[in-house]
């Protein structure tokens, strides 16, 4: 099999694998190497599902050893497989570097032969990119389950980041999806890599090499097994405050396999995965906490408004807040106000009093701030009563027409204030609403950037 047929192969089958990001790095060109890891080097483009398409991504190989029901490249699949040779990897990434076709690598791979003999190649790989090519750009590495720590420290100390796939969500879904995984075989080489990443920030050695400088992510795939989001959330809230995470991913379960155990989908569920995404910017940078964004009696995310959104309305007892006076992490919970504008509102009311026509100059996406706030003890002209009803049926209205989606008003009225996965309760029209909800390509922007 000649190397253009292994790289078709290879970049298909590692498509399903979001966790890639080009961001983090201080890695700088020394002695006349080639490629640059610092932060200010790292090229980022972004597909239109929001995914980073920066780095050359593939895997090592897609023969695996284990049969994980969700997965493309599990043992039992009648599919091609293909392995590169660590020399036909490094190889490649020179060669499309030069061209400019790529800022860095994202290397994944199958279990061959045994979660050791993996790493080595993998290894092998980044060894010979960094010491035979010189080559100083970005690296993100997957790491193997079960393979030796001293594989891991060998990795670490070549590569920007490194990652190891959670999969699911619970220990439960690992046995009914994929048996030969085990959770604590997955979090405890997570856990030695955060361990030495924190030992290598504090000793800051001038010599011993830094160890994974980027940081470690994670995914999960979403909408496989029954988890409610409630228990995804709190899952990367510990994986957040315990080992550090740099970035946990959620990919939107696709069908590709068929399996008694796997759920019969329509499509891959990306409005739940948006959403995941925007509750995980406010865990990570609003300073929200899960228990706050839902919890046993709303334990998944509301289909229309956003989860910050949802969340004002089910505590529309702290609001309104008065724009010139509220500290910043108060005006962080405000919908439409992100941590750029929360940061130009206090230094801007410094010097004077706020008003609406100031706000929306300062960047505050009033469509949504302005049922919540008041300025000057003002509320906003066309907010004539401050009622739960009232707001979240002019909120949902105006979702609709950033869509671009026709909807008759009168049906707004009608929807609960509850919402669950369950379409039920609703009528038929309402629930082909419901499902027809996918995230916008603006959605998909405020996920990168965090402006909620």
């Amino acid at each position: 099999m000649d190397i253009y047929d292994k790289l078709k192969i290879l970049a298909d089958s590692a498509k399903y694998d979001a966790s890639c990001s080009s961001s983090g790095s201080n890695r700088k060109n020394v002695n006349n190497g080639i490629g640059n890891g610092h932060v200010s080097g790292i090229c980022h483009s972004w597909g239109a599902d929001g995914r980073c398409i920066s780095l050359l991504k593939i895997l090592m190989t897609n023969s695996c050893m284990y049969d994980c029901k969700y997965c493309v490249n599990r043992a039992t699949n009648s599919i091609r497989r293909a392995t590169f040779t660590p020399q036909e990897i490094a190889d490649l990434t020179i060669n499309f570097y030069k061209r400019n076709y790529i800022e860095g690598l994202f290397l994944s791979s199958a279990v061959i032969k045994s979660p050791d003999y993996t790493m080595e190649m993998l290894v092998k790989t980044v060894t010979i990119l960094r010491n035979e090519y010189n080559f100083n750009g970005y690296i993100h590495c997957k790491t193997i389950p079960g393979c030796s720590q001293e594989l891991i420290d060998s990795l670490g100390s070549l590569v920007d980041r490194m990652s190891i796939n959670i999969e699911l969500p619970s220990n439960d879904s690992l046995k009914l999806l994929a048996p030969q995984k085990e959770k604590t075989g997955i979090l405890k080489p997570m856990s030695y890599i955060s361990n030495n990443i924190e030992q290598n920030r504090l000793i800051k050695s001038r010599f011993k090499p830094k160890f994974v400088p980027a940081g470690q992510t994670t995914q999960m795939i979403i909408g496989a097994t029954p988890e409610s989001d409630l228990k995804i959330l709190k899952l990367s809230e510990g994986l957040y405050q315990k080992l550090k995470l740099k970035r946990v991913y959620y990919s939107a379960y696709v069908s590709v396999n068929n399996d008694k155990n796997l759920p019969t989908l329509e499509s891959p569920p990306l409005l739940r995965e948006n959403r995941l995404y925007q509750a995980d910017w406010l865990l990570r940078f609003y300073g929200f906490k899960a228990d706050e964004l839902l919890n046993k009696s709303h334990p998944n995310f509301n289909h229309i408004l956003d989860p910050k959104c949802d969340w004002a309305l089910r505590n529309i007892d702290k609001f309104p807040i008065e724009i010139n006076t509220a500290n910043y992490f108060t005006l962080l919970r405000i919908p439409g106000i992100g941590i750029i504008s929360a940061k130009k509102i206090i230094k801007a009311r410094l010097n004077f009093l706020l008003n609406f026509d100031d706000l929306k100059k300062l960047g505050v996406v009033l469509k949504r701030a302005k049922y919540f706030i008041t300025c000057k003890g003002k509320y906003f002209d066309k907010v004539y009563k401050f009622n739960q009803n009232f707001i979240e049926t002019n909120l949902i209205y105006q979702e609709r027409i950033d869509s671009n989606r026709k909807i008759n008003f009168e049906q707004l009225s009608l929807f609960s204030n509850s919402y669950d996965n369950n379409y039920s309760y609703l009528t038929k029209e309402k629930s082909l609403l419901f499902k027809r909800l996918q995230p916008t390509k603006e959605d998909k922007i405020k996920c990168l950037t965090g402006s909620l």
